[in-house]
């Protein structure tokens, strides 16, 4: 037995236990470096006029024995003899593949070089499943055959073998099933395909396997009515893998229901994909992507369990199933695949050694995701409409998560409610509708634009003739303030604070009441204690008609978002940020005389529970929770009495 240096030891431990991380990565590996020897013989058809290969000898096999417990990779490749086993395999991570590559990097055929193996690793990570590899080589053009065996701990013998036609054949011995560990299941068919559909399913060469079938035999003709149909098993060589990706065929030669195809059964949805993106980009980092944006919104989109990211392959090899620094957080729900030749992977081929690449890529896979969600939103608003309750959410997130950085991607792909139009409007509609005179865009936050329509405050913005968004998702409210303007327009709530619309008219005789009336908002203050932080008139609420209080917020919370805050989690001991309450008195309604009367008379009882009822009538209208429902129940029927 020749012995493995020391430090080869110690190399071959570290890549059998450390350098990969999922074991199955096995069969991809040894199919790569199949692949890479029939490249070799390929190239050196193309430039030696001796080597005459017909197209069925260029292809992988690969077989299971359960009784033996051994999974064959075959290929028909240009194959090594003892000197070369000696130096590929005796000689850890030498790469015989990188020695082809850098030797044809330069000639008329360089372009035709696209070898997957760089650091001769790849054929260790057998270890990881085997306990015992023999790998059996016959050169191309030599007569001879030989072997090399190892159980990847003291070292590896080669010996003289037999062999009928050039190539390479490695025979994986599997570990013993342990506790934890069962080795078995990669003894079987379907997982075998499995892996190579996988991994390995845009190999150029075909990967073929033995598979069990089964056909019903033909109808004896002396048969009776009560015949019933018989089936025979049998098994056939079938090619598993698909070898053409689809992402390298011109756009214009391949059909929607091919694509449709393709992102059904590869990311197993049963709805066909809204919109299909096929980029192929040359220059500085050569790649091509092939992106869809789902037709329905995933069950877990919004789990802890959803992971984002495109399918990454190198060489059509998969490397990544879902590299997520290929997609910012808001674009998340896309899904599709990018192909590049020009990554610099790790030595695992699980990541990638430099994020410059990924990042250059990244960033124009995202302005290719607004572009063509852009086209949608111009020129099939129907189709936008649908992705927007679909995933508008998680461009409003975007940017709320990023504090507001992303708004210049994605304020102008937002939706809301116009309470004007009563339709989904954009921002840049909504501003092109604006009056002369508006300053501020208005909008409403609750849980229904239904009820966010009727509330007073709505209503009285409306009245003036400007229009109001009826935010209706919880994320609305913290999306716009992230913003905090859009084309030099600030983002107003019109629940919040002073909004500055009323005449000086409306605003001197809101004045006049607030100092004719000194004593009863003081009385109803008193009476709501803590709820409030104050009591004013309102200068929104203006005619009889309208509502005889509303609720309104001072500061930086507001209703919506205490409402939000009450559902979160708090630190022990501390408590939900409250908005500053305010009961703003419609001094033009009926009822505002009632409350004159009441304190006039001096009757503190009853503006207590004239400001009680107030303010509780205007929670419910505004969607908030009572505090003490039974005490507003018992106070309504005082009322009737």
């Amino acid at each position: 037995m020749r012995k493995f240096k020391t430090e080869s030891k110690k190399l071959l431990d570290l890549m059998i236990n450390s350098i990969y991380t999922n074991r199955e990565i096995f069969l991809r590996e040894l199919i790569s470096n199949a692949s890479d020897a029939v490249d070799k013989l390929y190239f050196r058809s193309l430039t030696d006029s001796d080597v005459q290969l017909s197209a069925d000898e260029l292809a992988i096999d690969v077989a299971f024995d359960k009784d033996a417990r051994t999974i064959t990779v075959s290929d028909s490749g240009i194959g090594m003899n003892k000197d070369e086993l000696e130096k590929n395999l005796g000689t850890i991570a030498h790469s015989g593949s990188l020695d082809f590559k850098t030797e044809n990097a330069e000639g008329e055929q360089a372009s035709a070089v696209d070898i997957i193996g760089q650091f001769g690793v790849g054929f260790y990570s057998a270890f990881m499943v085997a306990k015992k590899v023999v790998v059996v080589s016959k050169r191309y053009g030599e007569d001879e055959a030989c072997s090399w065996t190892s159980d990847g701990v003291e070292g590896y013998t080669i010996a003289d073998a037999e062999r009928e036609n050039h190539g390479t054949d490695v025979i994986l011995y599997l570990k013993d099933d342990a506790d934890e560990d069962s080795y078995s299941e990669f003894l079987s068919e379907w997982k075998l395909r499995e892996l190579i559909k996988k991994y390995s399913n845009y190999v150029r060469y075909p990967i073929r396997m033995e598979v069990s079938k089964t056909r019903t035999l033909p109808k004896p003709e002396d048969a009776g009515d009560d015949y019933t149909p018989q089936h025979e098993h049998y098994t056939e060589i079938e090619t598993i893998n698909s070898m053409v990706p689809i992402w390298k065929r011109k756009k214009s030669e391949v059909t929607d229901e091919e694509y449709n195809e393709f992102y059904k059964s590869d990311f197993h949805d049963f709805v066909d994909p809204l919109r299909t993106m096929s980029v192929h980009a040359e220059g500085m980092l050569t790649y091509d992507a092939l992106l869809f944006i789902p037709g329905r919104q995933p069950y877990d989109l919004f789990s802890p369990d959803y992971k984002k990211g495109l399918a990454l392959y190198s060489s059509n090899v998969l490397i990544m199933e879902k590299c997520e620094d290929l997609l910012p957080d808001y674009f998340g729900f896309v899904r599709g695949v990018v192909a590049s030749e020009d990554l610099t992977l790790n030595i695992s081929r699980e990541t990638l050694q430099h994020n410059t690449q990924l990042r250059a890529i990244a960033k124009k896979v995202e302005k290719k995701i607004k572009s063509e969600l852009a086209d949608m939103r111009d020129k099939d608003r129907d189709a936008y409409e649908g992705f927007f309750k679909n995933f508008g959410r998680n461009l409003k997130f975007g940017i709320y998560s990023t504090y507001g950085q992303a708004a210049s991607t994605l304020s102008d792909l937002l939706l809301f409610y116009s309470a004007k139009q009563e339709k989904l409007v954009t921002l840049d509609e909504y501003v092109d509708a604006m009056l002369a005179d508006q300053e501020a865009i208005y909008y409403a936050a609750g849980n229904s634009v239904e009820r966010l329509a009727k509330l007073p405050v709505v209503q009285s913005v409306l009245d003036r003739g400007f229009d109001v968004l009826l935010c209706a998702e919880d994320v609305d409210e913290l999306c716009l303030q992230s913003m905090f303007q859009y084309k030099e327009k600030e983002f107003k709530n019109v629940s919040g604070g002073n909004l500055g619309l009323e005449t000086e008219d409306e605003k001197a005789a809101a004045e006049a009441a607030a100092k004719d009336n000194e004593a009863l908002f003081a009385a109803m203050k008193d009476a709501l204690g803590e709820k409030v932080t104050k009591v004013s008139v309102s200068t929104r609420l203006t005619t009889a008609e309208a509502a005889p209080a509303c609720i309104t917020a001072e500061g930086p919370v507001s209703l919506e978002m205490e409402k939000l805050f009450a559902g979160m989690p708090v630190p022990e001991g501390g408590e939900a940020p409250r908005a500053s309450r305010v009961l703003e008195v419609n001094a033009a309604n009926p009822v505002f005389e009632v409350l004159k009367a009441a304190q006039e008379a001096e009757d503190a009882d009853k503006v207590k529970l004239y400001a009680d009822v107030l303010y509780n009538q205007a929670l419910l209208v505004e969607g908030m929770p009572l505090e003490d429902p039974v005490a507003f129940a018992n106070e309504i029927a005082q009322l009737m009495k």
